[in-house]
């Protein structure tokens, strides 16, 4: 909490007339950091298929390099995670941002489907949670390893699901 109030440049109880509670802060950063995620998928599924699946999850890793490389995304993302597994009001505001999360992403897929770049017979929803799960396992290497040892990630996603 020292860090947080270090780094609003405020004092305790400044921050504390903002937010009434730890948990309520940590559920606005969590909420802040998925909503960039979530407008990122929002926006390629509006353009339509121009983009290709692979093309919409590289630009998520790397959307989410770059916020780990500003404030240290990685690290206070595991560690929302984790408050999560005792907190269920956080608990709950991560699975609605995940879940809105996945159905975007699923209306991506839908698209790629559509142009015959996914097979037309998996549903779209588990297609979606599929692609989805490979951004915590990005981000806990982010986390550990820095952005050295996730380097090409994104490349190698693209390279899995290229164009039709």
């Amino acid at each position: 909490m020292q860090d947080l109030f270090a780094e609003a440049g405020l004092s305790s109880g400044a921050v504390y007339r903002y937010f009434a509670s730890k948990d309520e802060m940590i559920a606005a950063i969590a909420h802040d950091n998925m909503q960039e995620v979530m407008a990122m998928v929002r926006s390629v599924a509006a353009q339509g298929p121009a983009a290709s699946v692979g093309e919409v999850v590289a630009g998520v890793l790397e959307l989410v390099a770059a916020k780990h490389s500003e404030d240290g995304l990685g690290g206070l993302a595991i560690q929302v995670w984790s408050e999560a597994l005792r907190n269920p009001t956080l608990a709950a505001e991560l699975d609605g941002l995940i879940r809105r999360t996945r159905a975007d992403l699923a209306a991506v897929v839908r698209q790629a489907q559509a142009s015959g770049s996914l097979p037309p017979d998996l549903p779209a929803e588990a297609v979606a949670a599929t692609l989805f799960a490979i951004l915590p396992g990005y981000i806990l290497q982010l986390a550990l390893l820095g952005r050295a040892g996730v380097r090409g990630v994104p490349g190698a996603v693209r390279g899995l699901w290229p164009p039709a």
